[in-house]
């Protein structure tokens, strides 16, 4: 008896069976041991991403709160990983050995809070990694000893609509360890996961968060930016997967898109980038159906 055939329960035999019974009631051809074997098929693991929203990590001019956001943090990176405390969560992302780049998103007008990046490199030293070896950065990645010599990378940006990309995420966020970016801009920046290819990213990204704080919906032209498209979601999107998040984030978007115009008014250009992620680069999962979506904390208008 093979280990597969030992592993079969009763439970599974009875399905399987009763799959028979009925097919041969039907005046079907079966092959019983065919239909056993899918009854048993394991089902495929979904990837999980966790999204966190908390009503009071803003204050009523937008100013993050510093303690609410780190507890949001920890609560999603402890439930990804299936801890009850957030230290002994991030023994599984870093080691004490690690170099760790944690890499951000300075666009003045929707930065990466600077609360969010201290609450990564706080829990990153709460790890074992000495603060010597931690560095913060986007624009200058190439030039920074850290992320020339890292081992472990932390990707965290806010999401937003983008005149080349239709919406900068996740993905997009690693543009900057290229040292000529347009080169990726072709076809709505279809081709940005090539990117998380290269060696100096490769194999290296531990842990993606994407920032949903005030997220922009609308934009015309490059690096527009206006308020009035901008809304307070007060969330993060926390998971290991970027495509899963950047899918997960487009969504909102959109929904929130539909909402505000009171109609289907699709990103202009078009996202490509997401969806080729998956099928022609092989980063992460696009498809929905194949996430474990957990939504944790405040759920008024969440819009997925």
């Amino acid at each position: 008896m093979t280990d597969y055939e030992k592993g079969i329960t009763r439970r599974d035999f009875l399905r399987g069976t009763t799959c028979t019974f009925l097919a041969a009631a039907l005046g079907l051809r079966v092959d019983a041991q065919e239909v056993v074997k899918e009854a048993v098929k394991p089902a495929v693991k979904k990837t999980k991403v966790v999204l966190i929203r908390n009503p009071e990590v803003l204050d009523a001019n937008h100013r993050v709160n510093a303690s609410v956001i780190q507890k949001m943090f920890d609560d999603a990176v402890t439930t990804l990983l299936g801890k009850s405390d957030p230290v002994e969560a991030w023994k599984q992302l870093v080691k004490p050995n690690d170099v760790v780049g944690i890499k951000t998103n300075v666009w003045a007008p929707l930065r990466t809070p600077k609360e969010l990046e201290q609450a990564i490199k706080q829990r990153a030293m709460d790890a074992g990694v000495p603060q010597e070896k931690i560095g913060i950065d986007d624009r200058g990645v190439l030039r920074n000893q850290i992320f020339l010599n890292a081992t472990a990378l932390i990707n965290a940006r806010p999401l937003r609509t983008h005149h080349w990309s239709g919406v900068g995420g996740c993905i997009k966020n690693y543009i900057m360890f290229v040292p000529s970016p347009p080169q990726y801009h072709p076809n709505s920046c279809e081709n940005l996961a090539a990117i998380w290819k290269l060696p100096i990213v490769k194999g290296k990204t531990r842990l993606n968060i994407l920032v949903i704080l005030r997220p922009l919906f609308h934009g015309i032209g490059p690096h527009h930016f206006n308020p009035t498209y901008q809304w307070d979601y007060k969330g993060l999107l926390v998971g290991t997967d970027p495509v899963a998040l950047d899918a997960v984030g487009v969504r909102i978007l959109q929904a929130k898109r539909r909402a505000y115009f009171g109609e289907e008014r699709p990103l202009k250009p078009p996202v490509t980038y997401v969806a080729a992620a998956d099928t022609k680069h092989h980063l992460g999962t696009s498809d929905m159906q194949r996430m474990e979506l957990i939504k944790l904390g405040w759920t008024e208008d969440i819009l997925i």
